[in-house]
Parts: structure tokens; sequence; C-alpha cells
């Protein structure tokens, strides 16, 4: 009896322990640029059916902060480290630093695309959008303006605005009769309402739309099948590359202008990893490593 009561204790405390590093897979929603770029770093084509899915970055971090077995993937901000545990790719911090230099792999780009040289509602808005281009990509101001937003940009490098804005008369002018409309990815929409809004008094206070439906639409509003219907736009956003399939090269304008990270997250409890390989994260988020205790790292 004494023998029996043992083996079941023994039982019942190896299953304890192995529920107490259980694995909880969070990913982000189907639509997600955050999750597209973690995928496509890790090689990721096959997700564990066990995986809960959430709706936002602020969400995931809810979650992860909630869940002492979770483990899931946010955008890079300073201050995500202070709600949960972030933890290393590829034996390389998720620092500011490292991003920048792009030893820290598990990123992407926010990249942007304009209409066609000739393909503008009016010359007025091309050289409005021409002038907003290059305060966000070139400017000391701009680039200041998305890094406070979140953006990943670096601020040591950069011309003041008051030497850019000679080579665009433009701004000069009364522009309140002007609106420039964007489209395209919805990561990009803190940075880009950041920049536009400090922009506009600084370029004679045109106004903006700003409707970000999802990185594909960036491309179909500007030079793609929906650039001459109700959704025309007259920048178009992608928080990744844009595909093959996606012909920029008749744009006036196009290229980067900041970059996000994607930081893979556990909770503030869980100090049994510290750094993920590419393969590890592949096979966690897969349903094939299922164990913290599995881990390498």
């Amino acid at each position: 009896m004494k023998k029996l009561f043992l083996g079941l204790f023994v039982i019942l405390l190896s299953a304890c322990s192995n529920s107490a590093n259980q694995i909880n897979v969070y990913i982000r929603d189907s639509s997600s640029g955050t999750r597209e770029a973690f995928e496509k770093v890790i090689e990721l084509d096959d997700i564990s059916l066990d995986s809960i899915e959430v709706s936002s970055n602020g969400d995931m971090i809810v979650k992860i902060t909630n869940d002492i077995n979770g483990i899931g993937y946010a955008s890079y901000s300073e201050k995500l480290k202070d709600s949960v545990n972030t933890l290393s790719f590829n034996g390389i911090e998720p620092t500011f630093e490292n991003i920048i230099n792009q030893s820290y792999t598990l990123q992407r780009s926010f990249n942007y695309v304009t209409r066609a040289e000739n393909d503008y509602k009016d010359e007025k808005t091309k050289l409005l959008i021409e002038a907003f281009i290059d305060f966000i990509t070139n400017s000391i101001e701009g680039k200041q303006v998305i890094k406070a937003a979140g953006g990943i940009v670096d601020t040591s490098v950069g011309i003041p605005w008051e030497t850019l804005k000679q080579n665009h008369p433009i701004v000069l002018e009364d522009n309140r009769d002007t609106t420039i409309i964007t489209a395209g990815s919805t990561s990009v929409e803190k940075t880009l309402t950041a920049a536009l809004e400090a922009f506009k008094p600084m370029a004679g206070n045109f106004e903006f739309v700003i409707n970000q439906t999802g990185s594909s639409d960036g491309y179909k509003r500007v030079l793609g099948s929906e650039k001459d219907g109700i959704n025309a736009s007259d920048i178009g956003f992608a928080s990744r590359e844009f595909k093959e399939t996606e012909d920029i090269s008749k744009a006036k304008l196009s290229g980067t202008y900041c970059l996000d990270a994607v930081i893979v997250i556990v909770n503030k409890e869980n100090t049994q990893i510290s750094n993920l390989s590419k393969e590890d994260l592949n096979k966690i988020f897969k349903g094939i490593i299922t164990d913290f205790k599995e881990v390498e790292g």
C-alpha cells in the first residue's frame, strides 16, 4: 500500500513539475505585420494548434504579464522590459544600438511609396509630399519626432530642416487647401501621425487624412488596382519589404524611414531562459518544444 501511495505521489509530483514548465504560445492576429515579420525571420510555416491569438501589441503584453508559462512577441519599446522579460535572439540583445546596427536581426523596416511622377491630383500635393518625405528621412527634427513616437532611427545623423526646406519653397506657401492622404500598414500609424502633426505647421498648415488598413493596401492605393478609386492615396506604407508582385519602380519616391524590431517576451518571473535561437523559436511556435526545460538556450 505504501509503495502504491509512493508511486502515485511521484507521478503527481512529475505532472506538477511538467505543468510548471509547460509553454503557452501566444501569437498575433493573422493581419498583423508584427506577426508576418516574426514568422518570416524564424521561417515559421506552421503554427501550434494550441497557440493563443491576441489582437494587439498591448494585448500581447497583458497576456504574457499574467501568464508565467507564456511566450510571445511584441514590437520594440524601451519600456517593454518594465512589464516582461525580453529575450536575446541568436545571442544578441534587443537593444536600440543592436537594432540600429542590424546585429539584432529579428526586425523589420517601415517603408513608403508615393504615386508616379505625373499621377498626383495636382502639382502642389506632389511638392508637399516630396517635402514631407525629405523631412522624415533626412531632417534631424523629423528623425527626432519619429524616435519619440517609438520608431527606431539614428538621430545622430541628419540635416537641420532649416537647411533642407530651402529645396522646398512650397512649404512657405499657405497650403490649407491641400490634403495629403496616406494608406497601408497600421503599424506605422503612431510614427506617421506624429510626423505629419509636427510637419503641418512647418509647411503651410496643410490637411492630412490617415487611412491605414494594412500593408497590402499601401501599394494598391498608390500604384496598384485602387489608385484611381475611392481609396486612392498619395503615400502608401508597408511594415515589411514591398513584394515582387508590388512593382514600385514607377513611384516618384520610395524607401525606408525607420526600423521596428520584434522582441520575444516571457513573463517577468520566468528566469529559466534569456536567449533563444531561430531554431528554438521555430520549434516552440510549431508546438514541437512544449516545455521550457527542453530549451537549450
